[in-house]
């Protein structure tokens, strides 16, 4: 059952910059009505970096180091944003890439489409990877306290493990890339 089919109501509670918070009444499949809060998101985008051959022995990839207040201080993670309406998800990955690390690519290929959070958010998340980097100049927003880190797909993929990349966007990324797409 879709979601189309199973929403018997729904009631706006909030409107925010970044999400909307509804209150849907749903039933759910075994015939029942309940409710649930649900936030919506626009959808985002993120993107890997890749610095050198992808294909190659270790390939260096780009990391930010930075800071979420819900997180609780910094955290590691490829850059990503949300959607602007009407945007596409490859614009949206070009766009964050070029605005949070100041870098271009050549290609950009895509990974897979993932929901975040399903329990209470609609939110996907379109992953991507890129390669054929050139650096430029990052142009951040205010609220983005950002420091781009360099690392060998090794050492990103050690932190996974040893649990300091705790962003899932990431983490998934880069377990994506080393389990089907790199050379490794």
């Amino acid at each position: 059952m879709t979601r189309r089919e199973a929403q018997v109501a729904s009631q706006r509670i909030y409107t925010g910059r970044v999400v909307k918070l509804d209150v849907d009444q749903v039933r759910f499949p075994d015939g029942s009505i309940g409710e649930l809060e649900i936030l919506r998101h626009p959808g985002a985008s993120a993107i890997l970096p890749v610095l050198s051959d992808l294909d190659g022995p270790d390939p260096q990839v780009l990391l930010l180091r930075q800071y979420r207040y819900a997180a609780d201080g910094e955290i590691y993670e490829i850059p990503a944003g949300r959607l602007e309406p009407g945007e596409a998800p490859v614009a949206c990955a070009i766009r964050e890439l070029k605005e949070e690390t100041g870098c271009t690519a050549e290609r950009i290929e895509p990974l897979v489409t993932l929901y975040t959070t399903p329990g209470f958010t609609d939110e996907r998340i379109h992953l991507f990877v890129a390669t054929g980097i050139t650096r430029g100049e990052a142009a951040r927003e205010a609220d983005e306290f950002v420091e781009v880190v360099p690392m060998s797909f090794t050492r990103a993929l050690e932190m996974v493990r040893d649990g300091q990349i705790q962003d899932a966007k990431t983490a998934v990324t880069l377990l994506y890339v080393a389990g089907f797409r790199a050379g490794l």
